[in-house]
């Protein structure tokens, strides 16, 4: 799968069909830039490799965090975008590039309401304290998932007339003689993972080409080319579609590389479920804001239960630790699919501490003595033992029937990609200039999120540089 730069047979049209834009993805970033893009007026196509809209954001959690957000005042929360920049660089290990940062968290706002009342997307009251984050300033979707958001999108799409062409799946750009991107090499009917199945096609993009083909989780030999320790023995939360594609695509017309060996892993995924699975948002939203996490081999907390990503997973993997989250009963009635993740045994319920130690094999004296000071922290409003902001919000104290969780981290997000500036254009290696023609915008590209993503950043950066993407590649001359 190469580039194209030759033109065809004389009488022979350079293109099967042609478009203003074409859009490669069908995730949160790939269709907000193609909303974008029909609003001002342009012809745009939406192509997606797998069976299924959405990729990775059909499973997403859904959790938006926003800068200034409408129910801080209310609660009276200061924030600000420069605090969630802060943030940000702070998870990120200042490897963040500092035009991007500032761009999604001035954005977020703005696309927080756009998704609230342009696409009637339905968020749950409150806010939650996500890790690494100074303030509460998160939103979850009503029904705790990121696809009412997709959905959004997706029925926006039919009623602006913007096509989505399924099993359609890139193979490279096509290039005219002064490097600009016009088009793409297709597959038609593409059958994940067969790469020779379809019929191959060209499809213009007169005015601009925007690439949102997200991350690569799933891509196992080009995850070990970055870091040789993330094998196949690693599991991931992606989709199975998650793969380097579109990427390296990218790559092969001179795009730049920025921080590929950057792939997070999440930190509140279950040992006893494949992938995302029931209960990850179960820890999101009430375990790790309102639990303990403990290493089953001593009975004791290990780390800020709300620290950023990077620090808890690193921690969590840390030799001979066996990480569980053990959530009391007043905040795990919290969760509205609570009964679910009971049902599937994600979750387990003990009466007594003395079941649930005897169950997971855990020291019942130094268990409850861990309870017993952390509830008693709650109480006093300060975590002594690992700086734990435990807020001015309603604490639950962890007590019977328990709720727990055996955790284990998986590969969850990749934070580097192909570099894009703040007007989501992509840059060339050489030159270190805009490549005419081709923008990007989502888990594809890199520089937001530095080393570390901060939870409920991921949503925000799609549709803030999605939109951004979608309207400038409108604008291109053709």
């Amino acid at each position: 799968m190469t580039e194209a730069r030759t033109a065809r047979p004389q009488g022979v049209p350079m293109f099967d069909e042609t478009f203003d834009v074409l859009v490669v993805g069908s995730g949160y970033a790939g269709l907000s830039a193609a909303i974008e893009a029909k609003l001002a007026g342009r012809t745009v196509l939406v192509i997606e490799k797998m069976k299924l809209p959405g990729g990775n954001s059909a499973l997403s959690g859904g959790l938006f965090a926003v800068a200034n957000a409408p129910l801080q005042a209310a609660e009276g929360i200061e924030d600000s975008p420069a605090l969630l920049a802060g943030d940000m660089f702070k998870a990120g290990h200042g490897l963040n590039h500092p035009e991007l940062v500032r761009t999604v968290a001035a954005g977020s706002l703005e696309a927080f309401l756009w998704c609230r009342d342009y696409l009637g997307v339905a968020f749950a009251d409150g806010l939650h304290h996500g890790g690494g984050h100074s303030v509460p300033r998160t939103y979850s979707p009503a029904n705790c998932s990121g696809s009412v958001i997709l959905q959004s999108l997706l029925v926006k799409c039919r009623e602006l007339g913007i096509p989505i062409r399924l099993q359609t799946a890139l193979e490279g750009f096509i290039l005219d003689g002064d490097g600009r991107v016009t088009g793409a090499n297709v597959r038609a009917d593409y059958i994940f993972p067969q790469e020779d199945s379809g019929t191959p096609r060209r499809i213009g993009a007169s005015r601009g080409l925007v690439l949102a083909s997200g991350g690569w989780c799933q891509d196992v030999d080009f995850r070990k080319v970055q870091d040789p320790g993330l094998d196949g023995a690693l599991e991931t939360t992606n989709h199975p579609g998650a793969t380097a594609e579109g990427l390296v695509s990218a790559l092969r017309i001179g795009a730049t590389p920025l921080h590929l060996s950057w792939i997070q892993m999440g930190p509140w995924t279950s040992r006893d479920e494949e992938g995302w699975g029931v209960s990850t948002m179960f820890s999101v939203l009430v375990g790790l804001r309102h639990g303990v996490m403990i290493d089953a081999s001593t009975g004791r907390r290990f780390v800020n239960e709300l620290a950023d990503r990077l620090s808890r997973a690193r921690e969590m993997v840390a030799a001979g630790r066996d990480p569980m989250l053990i959530v009391g009963a007043r905040a795990a009635r919290q969760y509205p699919n609570l009964a679910q993740c009971l049902k599937r045994g994600a979750v387990k319920r003990y009466g007594t501490l003395e079941e649930l130690a005897q169950d997971q094999a855990i020291d019942l004296a130094a268990l409850a003595a861990t309870l017993e000071h952390f509830n008693q922290s709650l109480d006093e409003g300060v975590d002594l033992e690992f700086g734990r902001p435990l807020g001015t919000q309603e604490r639950f104290r962890v007590e019977p029937p328990y709720h727990l969780v055996r955790l284990r981290p998986k590969l969850h997000y990749c934070n580097g990609g192909i570099q894009i500036d703040a007007a989501a254009r992509v840059l060339d290696l050489g030159r270190h200039q805009p490549i005419p023609g081709l923008l990007a915008a989502g888990e594809v590209t890199g520089g937001v999120h530095g080393a570390c993503r901060l939870g409920g950043m991921a949503i925000p950066e799609c549709i803030v540089f999605g939109r951004i993407a979608g309207r400038n590649a409108s604008q291109l001359e053709q």
